[in-house]
């Protein structure tokens, strides 16, 4: 996963996306980027590192400019080097630069027809690169003067090409501000406006907080397949570029990537884990009648809300159990499983007297390779607790996901090929309870019923582009596996910049 956001204004607008990439920070801590547009240039800075480390005032005030765009990331397949971190650029044609979010599954086909029949050279491992380069091949068909038509016509060649989840965010050099949703809707996008008194300010960003801290209203999310383009006026032109749209948004974007304040594709986050954890009770109730669950404790933080939930759906008590320190990055995104194993206890520490004598409900929001779950057991039986039960808001992960989260490889998942039972004595659990896969969907529904289909891959190995096949997934595992990400990350230090972070782009 990463965080997008495209702002055009009637100011400065270096403030504005730093602002919204700092709420955007949670889906993505690898690397920051910024690119803005201001009389024909466009002005670039990123880096590796989070936003408030990668841009500090020397680099703000160069940042000019009423448009620009902006990215976090985090890596999954690729490199993290800093020549990986994104907006990407290109002057053919015109000048384009562009960010994005997802993962597109024909990403090798794409490059051999780039450098055979396009003539484009992509100098990274980034399927981003891939995507504008393929963007501003269908763009170039266009034309020298473009209008919105000559836009969405490109958009939609680019459907025809591209395979996978994706959301993107593009300036057109002198043209204006442009951003598409794959015919899926896998990956969120969505849009709003501020009026500032001399006219129209728009601002398209992953997640609707993006909106909020910056006081635009949310209009409403891109449909799948849905283009958007604002002119240099201000004005907003929609239109659906794909042949055949069917939303399945990403289900994993409720149980744990989005953050609680969020509304996608129409539901509240909150909402919908909410009703996770209301699921999750009748469930145990169901199952247990008779349990002897002393304490509700979640493990901080996505897990707080349908935690709480549970607890009252049950009527036992909820208390905070784990104080966390928030100055250690998610051990979801880190690179080594030894790295992840000794971040656990730097990040989390129990508070005895929540634990001592009691049975405890641990809740998290999902189960992955199972290492920290099994660490946190660990802690609370330290802790003094008689016995440790765990619940997790998901089904069981036993898929990696091919449409841009860093699910690890199929065997480093810990329910992969196992049962409900049998992660539980893994993770050392009195007993585990997971969400059962019809009960998450529905969840989601009773916040927007409108939302029919969903890509719930990770759970059931159904991927709903309908192009993964075993080789695919082989290869997957191949890329994603920690050892190979260790040789990935070794190999960046020795790496040499191919251009300087800090120049300005002339077109």
């Amino acid at each position: 996963m990463c965080g997008i956001v495209g702002l055009m204004a009637k100011q400065a607008v270096n403030q504005g996306i730093y602002d919204a990439l700092t709420v955007l920070q949670h889906r993505g801590q690898d690397a920051a980027g910024m690119m803005t547009w201001h009389e024909g240039r466009f002005l670039l800075r990123k880096s590796n590192g989070l936003v408030r480390d990668v841009f500090h005032t020397r680099h703000m005030t160069r940042l000019k400019g009423n448009l620009g765009i902006g990215h976090v990331r985090y890596p999954t397949a690729g490199s993290s080097s800093e020549a990986e971190s994104q907006p990407f650029y290109v002057n053919s044609p015109y000048g384009i630069t562009l960010a994005h979010n997802g993962n597109l599954t024909n990403s090798d086909q794409l490059k051999q027809e780039l450098f055979s029949s396009d003539l484009r050279h992509i100098n990274t491992s980034s399927d981003s690169e891939v995507l504008l380069n393929v963007f501003a091949h269908e763009l170039g068909k266009q034309g020298l003067h473009l209008e919105p038509g000559d836009i969405f016509d490109a958009v939609r060649r680019v459907h025809r090409r591209c395979r996978g989840g994706y959301a993107a965010v593009a300036i057109i050099n002198g043209v204006g501000l442009v951003a598409f949703r794959d015919p899926h809707g896998i990956r969120p996008v969505v849009f709003g406006t501020r009026d500032e008194g001399e006219g129209q300010e728009v601002m398209i960003a992953s997640e609707s907080v993006a909106l909020d801290v910056g006081g635009f209203e949310l209009h409403r999310d891109l449909a799948p397949g849905e283009a958007i383009f604002v002119d240099m006026t201000g004005a907003i032109h929609t239109q659906q570029c794909a042949d055949y749209p069917r939303l399945a948004s990403c289900i994993f974007e409720h149980v744990y990537l989005a953050r609680p304040d969020s509304i996608l594709d129409g539901a509240y986050v909150y909402g919908t884990r909410m009703q996770m954890g209301r699921k999750l009770g009748d469930r145990i109730q169901n199952e247990w009648p008779e349990h002897d669950i002393d304490v509700v404790i979640p493990i901080p933080d996505t897990s707080r809300t349908s935690a709480l939930e549970l607890a009252q759906h049950l009527g036992v008590t909820y208390r905070e159990g784990f104080m966390k320190n928030r100055y250690i990055g998610r051990t979801f995104i880190m690179p080594g499983q030894t790295q992840r194993k000794k971040s656990v206890r730097q990040k989390l520490n129990a508070i005895g007297i929540e634990f001592k004598n009691k049975n405890v409900l641990l809740v998290d929001d999902s189960i992955v390779r199972g290492t920290t779950c099994k660490q946190i057991i660990q802690m609370a039986r330290e802790a003094g607790a008689r016995k440790v039960y765990f619940a997790s808001a998901a089904p069981p992960v036993r898929y990696p996901n091919v449409y841009g989260i860093d699910m690890p490889a199929a065997s480093e998942l810990i329910a992969h090929g196992r049962s409900e039972a049998e992660v539980g004595e893994l993770i050392g659990a009195d007993r585990i309870f997971y969400q059962d896969l019809e009960d998450l969907k529905e969840a989601c529904r009773e916040v927007n019923p409108e939302l029919e289909a969903f890509d719930c891959s990770v759970f059931d190995g159904k991927y709903v582009t309908g192009d993964i096949d075993e080789r695919y997934l082989s290869d997957l595992e191949a890329s994603r596996s920690d050892d190979a990400k260790q040789e990935r990350s070794a190999g960046d230090h020795a790496l040499v910049g191919v251009h300087n972070q800090e120049d300005d782009i002339d077109d």
